[in-house]
């Protein structure tokens, strides 16, 4: 019987989308140079380790600067406080490489959102644009930190398309596949981006974005996966999913993000 599972992308490897970007994008790399300044590797810091850093995901700047957008599940990692562990973001500037010390200020698990709150240090924010305008076959792209623990901090750039907007709930194959989370995604679904493009762990947090204007339309967060973890590698499905940025509106309001 083959299983059939979303697969949460928060560690560090590489994301390839099908597909040919079309003719008219010649925005995009403008786009992309004006966005990569906000988009961070999230992870851990701890002095006593080596290497010191550890990434585990994808974030973007948002509000004034001093707050990143990254999933829930990303932070799910248990801290080690005795030897000092500390959530913090990465990112290159002047061809260097920075840290900024993070600190939780929010989480809406349903969404599988979380706000940062950064220490001593802004970044230049993403504008967040209106998911609910979003239409299948509409192409975006999105920017994240592949394989950060082995390609380092190199934001990488891929294009998309929404292939479908669909309920927020993957049917399982077998009753015995189902679990609570899923017995009530399906009783209250909401809705989420389907995108034809190939994830893999390491991208969650990466911002979906209009190709022309910049203005973030969602939140990369998952992957769909045949059998087991490891096929999201070597057997990529080649669907990936992404939360609307309409959630990110409401968690911003509940942490008093300007």
């Amino acid at each position: 019987m083959i299983n059939l599972a979303a697969y949460f992308l928060g560690s560090a490897l590489t994301l390839a989308a099908s597909g040919n970007l079309l003719a008219n994008d010649n925005k995009l790399p403008d786009t992309i140079a004006l966005i990569k300044p906000g988009v961070v590797a999230v992870g851990t810091y701890m002095p006593t380790r080596n290497p010191r850093a550890l990434f585990l995901a994808t974030g973007f700047a948002v509000g004034n600067g001093d707050r990143i957008v990254t999933n829930a599940h990303v932070l799910e990692k248990k801290l080690d406080g005795a030897r000092l562990e500390r959530f913090a973001v990465f990112y290159l500037q002047d061809q260097k490489e920075h840290m900024l010390i993070a600190n939780i200020a929010g989480v809406d698990g349903e969404h599988d959102l979380a706000m940062l709150t950064l220490e001593g240090g802004k970044l230049p924010p993403l504008e967040i644009g209106d998911s609910r305008k979003v239409k299948e076959g509409e192409q975006f792209a999105f920017t994240g930190y592949p394989i950060g623990m082995v390609l380092g901090l190199y934001p990488v750039t891929h294009h998309t398309m929404v292939s479908a907007i669909s309920p927020n709930a993957i049917p399982a194959i077998a009753t015995n596949q189902l679990n609570v989370n899923m017995l009530r995604k399906l009783q209250t679904p909401y809705n989420v981006f389907q995108l034809d493009a190939t994830a893999y762990p390491g991208n969650s947090g990466s911002p979906l974005y209009d190709p022309d204007s910049g203005k973030v339309v969602g939140i990369i967060n998952k992957v769909f996966v045949q059998g087991s973890k490891e096929n999201a590698i070597t057997n990529p499905s080649g669907i990936t999913y992404a939360i609307p940025a309409e959630y990110i509106r409401a968690l911003a309001g509940q942490t008093s993000l300007q």
